[in-house]
């Protein structure tokens, strides 16, 4: 028997270490109190078998069986939905995750929901569309980096046929002062900022902020705004 405790103080777990490819773990914590737990090894050690069970049991909680594999992993526990009908009804969960065309797929689902996304990440783009079934909710993000001051954003929600666009641009004058401008579709204004000072460093250790915002279909209510950031050390 081997036990170990979590560099957090929290944790403490205890192995058996009886056979090679199984391990007989007991996890206590002082958040969730306890859980035991048995983690067998299925054709190599990317492949486990895991049955755990909280100690004592917590509400209407019951043992939970889990696969993992290289892709993910699959959960499956039986919850009772109505304590005084005493019904029962088995829960699946799980997620799985690929490298497909250059991003990360991920699947991943609860009982009788699926969440599908696709994510691609570059120096210059993010692309992430995800798609939730059955309410056939989707949603699409695209960011784009034209240069280190010039980026766009561009989201899109459906079936509320919510679109929101944001592009900055961004002019740097040394490192006392910078200049943003944009619009955000989403609030349909646009704005410019002026940024002064450097929060960051001496003397004054000081940001002021500038900005304008005009909206779209109402130029007479354009709103001119100061912020101040200021550093104290202690």
């Amino acid at each position: 028997m081997c036990c170990s405790t979590h560099p957090s103080k929290s944790h403490l777990a205890c192995d058996s270490g009886l056979h090679p490819n199984s391990r007989y773990l007991a996890l206590a914590s002082v958040a969730r109190q306890g859980e035991v737990a048995m983690v067998a090894d299925l054709a190599g050690p990317a492949y486990k078998f895991e049955l755990s069970s909280a100690v004592p049991s917590i509400g209407m909680s019951q043992p939970r069986a889990t696969l993992k594999f290289p892709l993910g992993e699959i959960s499956l526990e039986e919850n009772d939905e109505e304590e005084e009908q005493q019904k029962r009804a088995l829960s699946l969960n799980g997620i799985v995750k690929s490298h497909i065309l250059n991003g990360v797929y991920t699947a991943r689902f609860s009982d009788e929901n699926l969440d599908l996304r696709y994510a691609y990440k570059d120096d210059e783009m993010t692309f992430i569309p995800s798609l939730s079934l059955p309410s056939n909710a989707l949603s699409i993000a695209f960011k784009r980096r034209f240069s280190p001051s010039d980026k766009l954003r561009l989201t899109i929600i459906l079936p509320q046929n919510t679109t929101c666009t944001n592009s900055t641009q961004t002019v740097g004058v040394g490192n006392d002062y910078k200049f943003k401008a944009g619009y955000d579709s989403d609030v349909s204004h646009g704005w410019a900022a002026l940024w002064v000072g450097n929060a960051k460093t001496a003397p004054m250790k000081m940001k002021v902020q500038i900005m304008l915002q005009v909206p779209q279909d109402n130029i007479k209510s354009t709103a001119l705004m100061f912020r101040v950031k200021k550093r104290w050390d202690f």
